[in-house]
């Protein structure tokens, strides 16, 4: 079987992805995984290194794997009672498969000659992480308008919408990312949280709160509400991870389909198997991980089909077209980023549409 290996350095094309029941897969293909050896594996054997650092295979696979060349060291084939020593370069080529994203498209709102900005949907990643190389924004944007390079020049989590600002010139992006760390762009958000969010004039301040380590301030004002669930306007005044998800819980009214911060749904996140959350990292190829199972119904059974690429005989994820650990049980949060500002500038995305309560 010939093989064509590929490494970050190969764009993603339109032909690497598959629509499959309402998501978007990216078709299998080999792939260069590059570590160098840490001090803590030198000394190790190249089998057990892999075995025990990287839980998500076998270990006859690493075994096997080692044999046949697909774990190098320093471009060479070696032994499996071969000693790792530090700073070696280790070449590992497998059979990537990504996690399946929605199929929505990466809509272009505003295209200037040094910033770009886009809707993103909910469920893509914003660049490379974890599993995730093509299905990206950054790579379907490069793959399906031949944008690149491109810049993020602010976060959004994977499961979050709207508005992402991508700078075509490192340059640009070094402007933004000034203004940002300067406290001069305002950011604005909406969600749709559980109950009737109080009202009041001036807008609910919710400050103070430490995540991790670090004092974190969200502003909250009611847009709308049918007292079942409420449109919220969020205002971030600093930058935390997850912090408008944990300041809505701390505020007793969590984003409405928010599995990770929804107290109640503890019990339904372990008869799940998995959060949307951690899926980013589940079974990822350089990170430990145990692999759970869950069970098939018919659809997963359809989007796991492998027609549309070829088998790999050596590859622990085939015949499945999606990697193992993907439970397929997850959905776009309803956060969704509405407009950032700053000096001169002024960015906005549509809402979507469960930002309606009619």
């Amino acid at each position: 079987m010939e093989i064509v290996w590929q490494t970050p350095a190969n764009p993603p094309e339109r032909h690497d992805y598959i629509f499959r029941n309402g998501k978007r897969h990216v078709r299998p293909y080999y792939f260069e995984f590059i570590s160098h050896v840490k001090n803590r594996w030198a000394g190790k054997t190249i089998v057990d290194l892999f075995a025990e650092e990287f839980k998500g295979r076998p270990y006859d696979y690493y075994v096997s794997a080692v044999k046949s060349g697909r774990i190098q060291v320093d471009g060479q084939i070696v032994s499996v009672s071969y000693i790792v020593q530090p700073s070696q370069k280790i070449s590992h080529f497998l059979h990537r498969h990504e996690p399946p994203v929605l199929a929505l498209d990466v809509s272009i709102l505003q295209r200037e000659p040094d910033v770009l900005t886009v809707c993103k949907p909910a469920s893509v990643p914003v660049h490379p992480c974890g599993q995730y190389c093509k299905n990206t924004v950054v790579g379907i944007l490069q793959a399906e308008h031949g944008l690149f390079p491109l810049f993020p020049v602010h976060r959004l989590d994977r499961l979050v919408s709207g508005l992402l600002i991508l700078a075509r010139t490192a340059a640009k992006a070094d402007v933004f990312r000034q203004q940002i760390e300067s406290g001069k762009v305002h950011k604005q958000y909406i969600a749709k949280v559980i109950g009737e969010f109080p009202e009041e004039e001036e807008g609910n301040s919710f400050g103070g709160t430490a995540l991790k380590g670090k004092v974190a301030c969200t502003k909250f004002t009611r847009i709308g509400t049918d007292g079942t669930h409420s449109i919220v306007l969020c205002e971030p005044i600093t930058g935390r991870t997850h912090q408008i998800r944990v300041h809505l819980q701390y505020t007793g009214h969590p984003i409405a389909n928010d599995v990770l911060y929804l107290s109640e749904t503890v019990a339904d996140r372990s008869i799940e198997g998995t959060t949307a959350d951690r899926a980013a990292v589940v079974n990822s190829d350089h990170s430990p991980a145990s692999v759970f199972s869950c069970n098939a119904d018919l659809e997963e059974y359809e989007e796991n089909s492998c027609e549309g690429f070829s088998i790999d005989p050596m590859c622990t994820n085939c015949p499945n077209l999606t990697p193992k650990g993907y439970g397929g049980h997850e959905e776009g949060l309803w956060l969704h980023c509405v407009k950032y500002s700053g000096p001169g500038w002024i960015y906005e995305c549509p809402y979507p549409s469960w930002a309606s309560l009619s």
